[in-house]
């Protein structure tokens, strides 16, 4: 009797799909496979139609529960992705998030750590397929998953290129200061003094989070609010002395949302999360791209953290998409109550971008 294989995958239905006049094309599998944890991950497979093995590539999504598509606002970011590469050469599996869709699990209880172990398994289901380059599979992690991506990179031999597409290359803390910064600072409508009171209690807020991260949920919470109570105490006498009482200040912070979220796993660990400490042992080639108008990953920030991490990597390529958002979407302001407004499909840049770099750095 043959020895059963740790993966199950079932096949579903196989859709061709014509990319162009060209021949071009590459059709899709929708599958399940099941890690060794017997998790199981609903996702789709795109191929080449041409013969043969092919580089393969394994898409993360960033932060909050996503399907294999990353439907977002009205858009599907992951599948542009996707049906870019299979016409270039390139099979792409991109995989339900934990909870959603046909995967198993519990989203809300796993961490950036658990996602980037989902990233493993699915490159070990990819080195199980005769239609994969087992040594040319990489990763792409968008948001988030730039995270989960870089840890997984440094723990798994089989991973031969990284790709960060708006992902976090920074670490947990600057990261959301910065983030909170950028969208106060674009915000219509707020004054200057309560842009600078917003950065005041985020920044003492995000900073108590962090200095209590691995305290119990009681002792977390409490600081907090003890944190969030001394700031208000002090910015209502500064009120005062301008002349606007505090019962007529409409400033608000939403404190209690806030405790809540930092005391849960994934907050904790992502607060805590520094990428120097897994890109110190990334040497595989590597791309990053990033919008100049995203204000949910800083593109400045970002791309020199990529630089300062990756120094001792000689195959790294930065690069800045002028005038698109975090979805990688031609935009305006980069706000993300813009996204469902705009039309555009993903940047035609940012895709051909990702499409040359593997092909002429990786090979197809």
């Amino acid at each position: 009797m043959k020895r059963l294989s740790a993966f199950i995958c079932i096949l579903y239905s196989c859709v061709s799909v014509w990319a162009d006049g060209t021949g071009n094309g590459f059709h899709e599998e929708r599958l399940v496979f099941h890690g060794k944890d017997s998790l199981r991950y609903g996702a789709t497979l795109t191929l080449p139609d041409a013969p043969g093995r092919h580089t393969a590539v394994v898409i993360a999504s960033g932060s909050y529960p996503q399907d294999r598509d990353g439907t977002m606002a009205g858009h599907k970011i992951y599948k542009e992705f996707a049906d870019c590469l299979g016409k270039h050469g390139i099979a792409v599996l991109r995989v339900d998030d934990r909870g959603v869709g046909e995967s198993g699990g519990i989203y809300e209880e796993a961490t950036t750590a658990d996602f980037a172990r989902d990233v493993m398994e699915a490159v070990e289901y990819l080195k199980s397929r005769k239609d994969i380059r087992k040594n040319r599979i990489g990763v792409l992690g968008h948001s988030e998953g730039g995270a989960s991506c870089s840890i997984a990179a440094s723990e798994c031999r089989d991973i031969k290129f990284l790709i960060s597409v708006a992902g976090l290359i920074t670490d947990g803390l600057s990261s959301v200061i910065r983030q909170n910064q950028d969208i106060v600072a674009s915000t219509p409508g707020i004054t200057d003094l309560n842009r600078q009171r917003f950065d005041e209690i985020n920044g003492i807020m995000f900073r108590t989070a962090y200095e209590y991260a691995d305290s119990d949920s009681t002792v977390l919470s409490g600081k907090l609010f003890e944190a969030y109570e001394n700031w208000k105490a002090k910015d209502d006498a500064r009120m005062r002395e301008l002349g606007i009482r505090p019962e007529d200040d409409h400033f608000r912070y939403p404190v209690y949302m806030f405790a809540i979220q930092a005391t849960s796993p994934w907050y904790r660990f992502f607060i805590r999360y520094e990428p120097g400490r897994y890109l110190s042992r990334v040497r595989i080639p590597v791309l990053a791209i990033n919008g100049t108008k995203d204000v949910m990953v800083n593109c400045s920030q970002n791309l020199g953290n990529v630089r300062k991490y990756l120094a001792h990597n000689r195959r790294v390529t930065t690069v800045a998409i002028p005038d698109v958002n975090h979805l990688m979407l031609p935009c305006e302001t980069g706000m993300p109550d813009e996204y469902a407004k705009i039309s555009a499909p993903v940047s035609a840049e940012a895709l051909e971008t990702v499409c040359d770099w593997i092909a002429d750095e990786i090979g197809l």
